[in-house]
């Protein structure tokens, strides 16, 4: 994501020399290769050049501190106009009315179904809402299948009707049924097309006036780039929407839909949407963005996200067992499975500042782990709570049980070793007072 833009724009600050103040002059070559890095991101001209123009008069005659450099003034200028260009702040969800009726609507492949599906587990997790899922496509059939699916997969309620062709009806009896079960938000999503035609915008328009929806939510496909922006004014022209999902991010994608649609519509972006997973669904803030694009990492987003798999009481017995050293095998399949909950590995390694750029190429699967569990599998119950008790018999029977060869056990083996030591050096630093060493006030156990 932003890989190809982020190395250009960090080109374009190296280009600026000087000391004392940014000038006209000095300033001129990096100027001209951020538009250049924008335009190639699919970011229309009139909007880069309008960016440029903006970063240009907010540098000129900036003193530059003895501290920093030239470059890195440019960069916290640039930071903070991308922030602007993408809204400026986090935009919510009006959730006031009850039932809530969010209105979802994009055109045919952006990823609307499974975004439905991504929200209400979204809302049903973090908010301690019951959604309802409306299946309002009444042109695919599997459509309809899908969601159902994917509501059995999170344990939320789908309500279709495969007889009735009428979308506006089945999304008045969908509210009715909200309210009747009680059902705290009501998710309707609806039909798309290849391309914008008039009969779509008409059927959407209809349903939008018949349930009255607090929420109408544009569904784009970030890889489409400039088109999506243009869809997105099309469809903002009839729908007046409330705001717009990025979905794919992690695909190929230059970015210029995420950087354009705020500045085309004037409407905020509010999630954003990576993979087929049903928790891969995070709330847009334009500040963090910034910084990723510009390579500073997303701290606060790793930090949440781990937040989110946090068990106070795990953690509490896991700090007690790394004083003690007894930190073993079942405890680091366990912290292993809390990893792989947090999200895709590239992705969270890539929020850590400047780790993005050095794994840029690297192909990092969600398997990376594969071969570790195998190993800990392949060890008895005895072992796994014991690792000093392994000896080179032991180490033969895992290599073959894993399909290993014994060199790798015996590095994994040595890893964890050192592992555990460093655990136990900064479980006691702990214990005598001396702070965590994770960002954000949390210790390596937890909160604190």
């Amino acid at each position: 994501m932003f890989d190809n833009l982020s190395e250009r724009l960090e080109t374009a600050f190296k280009q600026l020399k000087g000391e004392g103040r940014i000038s006209e002059i000095n300033v001129a070559g990096t100027i001209k290769e951020i538009r250049r890095a924008l335009v190639d991101a699919d970011v229309h001209f009139k909007i880069a050049k309008e960016f440029t123009d903006k970063v240009k008069e907010k540098a000129a005659g900036e003193k530059v501190l003895n501290a920093i450099s030239p470059g890195q003034l440019m960069v916290k200028i640039v930071k903070d106009e991308l922030v602007s260009l993408m809204g400026g702040t986090q935009s919510e969800l009006d959730l006031s009315q009850k039932p809530t009726v969010i209105l979802i609507a994009g055109l045919q492949g952006s990823g609307k179904t499974t975004f439905s599906a991504k929200l209400a587990q979204f809302l049903k997790s973090k908010k301690g809402l019951n959604p309802l899922l409306t299946a309002a496509d009444i042109y695919r059939p599997a459509a309809i299948d899908q969601l159902h699916v994917l509501g059995e997969q999170i344990n939320v309620p789908v309500y279709s009707d495969r007889e009735n062709k009428d979308a506006v009806s089945i999304a008045r009896a969908a509210v009715a049924q909200a309210k009747e079960q009680g059902n705290r938000v009501v998710i309707i999503d609806t039909a798309g097309r290849l391309a914008v035609d008039e009969l779509m915008m008409q059927e959407v328009a209809h349903i939008r006036d018949a349930v009255q929806p607090q929420e109408i939510l544009f569904v784009v496909d970030s890889m489409t780039g400039q088109d999506a922006v243009n869809t997105a004014k099309a469809f903002n022209d009839r729908l007046d929407f409330s705001g717009v999902v990025l979905t794919k991010l992690d695909g190929d994608t230059r970015g210029g839909a995420a950087l354009s649609i705020k500045y085309t519509v004037d409407k905020p972006i509010k999630f954003v949407s990576m993979g087929e997973k049903l928790d891969t669904l995070d709330v847009f803030y334009p500040e963090r963005m910034a910084q990723r694009i510009l390579g500073m990492g997303d701290i606060t987003s790793l930090v949440e996200r781990a937040q989110s798999q946090f068990n106070e009481e795990q953690a509490k017995k896991l700090e007690k067992k790394i004083r003690q050293n007894k930190f073993d095998f079942a405890d680091f399949k366990e912290q292993l499975q809390q990893i792989k909950k947090m999200g895709n590995l590239k992705d969270l390694l890539g929020m850590m500042p400047g780790v993005g750029k050095a794994i840029k190429d690297i192909d990092i699967s969600d398997d990376a782990f594969k071969g570790v569990e195998a190993i800990i599998n392949s060890m008895t119950p005895f072992e796994r709570a014991n690792p000093d008790e392994i000896d080179g018999n032991r180490r033969k029977r895992i290599a073959a049980g894993s399909g290993k060869s014994i060199q790798e056990v015996n590095a994994f083996m040595k890893q964890f070793e050192q592992m555990r030591q460093m655990m136990g050096m900064m479980g006691k630093m702990r214990g005598m007072g001396m702070p965590g060493m994770m960002p954000g006030g949390m210790s390596p156990f937890g909160k604190r």
